[in-house]
């Protein structure tokens, strides 16, 4: 009796353990940021629960932290406490800085399978060119953007325009931009705060520049075909008067469109939806016009990995990174926000195949990464962006000549980037 008694013990102990490890959940904190505004952080939120559902092993802690800025220091200020986060969406242009601070990990170190190697290299490839460096992968594209020209087809109609034909070069937005100027409306808007190095991006890339290389240890700010970008911008309000002189805000753009104070402006992707469901007007999306050629820089957000992070919770985290990039979520991001499906894949997936077919604007993005750059990232990224967004913001407004901004911020930027070279 005695010993039936200690086995039936044993047994019951042996039984409470498998049955608490059978419970034993990694836990993981994901911070992410939303830049446009707009209720996107339900779709994060329906996103990662979808995800616990098919993974009842993984508890998942998704904190919404802000903008992109707002999302590094939170997450970088978590690292340092004593719960640190285990993944992030953060900027696709701030690896190198995250790198410098021994951070992240690369995602090769983590998706070691056949399987895994394969996802790697199943995003288009534009967009993987922020988060590669030195061949390794450390950042994964998921909130991804490229800028497009959002314009109101019944203000084209009204100022004789073909409503269908958005303009194709440099001289026709001028062109077009001073028929459709008048008391109380710009012909266009090109946003100067918030992330003016971004829109400088896309001009230069029209007038056949970049702004640095890809290792982020040079920037070719003083280019005279970057100077040239630079004026022409600034001639837009100055010169042309199709668009207000000095500043333009990034928060309030999209309102200016959808209040008609503006017939054309040129914002992120990722606002595509949020224009969709609350414009009373007619609009169309169509690429950036071209200079020399077309052009817009990448945006937007990748995950990343953090080092602080077992290998277990390493693990659960990237299989958190594939369910939310799998074609099927990248469809459903896509068609909520606006920001493009980041694989050819999530594109030939029926839901966004037949959302493209009803609403051909959800392609443009896309299409446009044919034409695409790399966002502007270096080391020491969030100083060198301030040079350059200073040297934007000086010209525009008027206090510096453009060759004597963008000289200075060269100037700058090189005595930064010396000793990573």
């Amino acid at each position: 009796m005695l010993r039936f008694a200690k086995t039936g013990l044993l047994a019951g102990m042996l039984a409470a353990s498998v049955s608490t490890v059978s419970y034993a959940k990694t836990e993981l904190t994901m911070y992410y940021p939303v830049s446009v505004g707009g209720p996107l952080t339900k779709v994060v939120d329906g996103m990662v629960s979808e995800f616990e559902e098919k993974n009842p092993d993984i508890d998942v802690k998704a904190i919404y932290a802000g903008n992109y800025n707002d999302a590094r220091i939170k997450a970088l200020a978590a690292l340092k406490s004593g719960e640190p986060a285990q993944l992030s969406v953060m900027f696709s242009i701030d690896v190198h800085e995250l790198m410098d601070l021994g951070t992240i990990i690369p995602f090769d170190e983590v998706a070691t399978t056949e399987e895994d190697k394969k996802w790697l290299k199943s995003f288009y490839g534009p967009l993987m060119q922020n988060g590669m460096v030195d061949g390794k992968t450390y950042g994964v594209p998921f909130q991804r953007s490229t800028i497009v020209m959002y314009y109101n087809k019944d203000l084209f109609r009204k100022a004789g325009l073909d409503p269908e034909k958005a303009p194709q070069n440099w001289d026709e937005l001028v062109s077009m931009g001073k028929k459709l100027t008048k008391d109380g409306q710009w012909g266009a808007m090109i946003p100067s705060t918030g992330y003016p190095y971004w829109m400088f991006g896309a001009l230069t890339k029209q007038n056949g520049e970049v702004l640095m290389n890809q290792a982020g240890n040079e920037t070719y700010f003083d280019k005279d075909g970057v100077v040239e970008a630079l004026e022409y911008w600034k001639s837009l309000g100055s010169e042309h008067k199709i668009m207000p002189t000095g500043t333009i805000e990034w928060g309030t753009l999209r309102q200016n469109f959808l209040e008609q104070k503006t017939a054309m402006m040129w914002h992120s992707t990722g606002n595509l939806t949020a224009v969709k469901k609350n414009a009373t007007f007619d609009f169309g999306v169509a690429m950036l016009p071209k200079n020399k050629e077309f052009g817009s820089p990448t945006g937007g957000g990748n995950f990343y990995l953090f080092k602080k992070s077992t290998p277990e919770e390493r693990q659960a985290a990237l299989k958190l990174v594939k369910f939310m990039t799998s074609p099927e979520q990248a469809a459903k991001w896509s068609i909520s926000t606006g920001y493009m499906g980041v694989s050819p894949a999530s594109y030939d997936t029926p839901e966004l195949k037949a959302y493209v077919k009803e609403f051909p604007p959800a392609a443009v993005a896309r299409d446009q990464l044919e034409h695409a750059t790399a966002e502007l990232s270096t080391h020491q990224a969030g100083r060198v962006r301030k040079l350059l967004d200073d040297a934007i913001q000086a010209t525009l407004s008027g206090q510096s000549s453009a060759k004597d901004a963008l000289s200075s911020a060269q100037k700058q930027a090189e005595r930064i980037l010396k000793r990573y070279k």
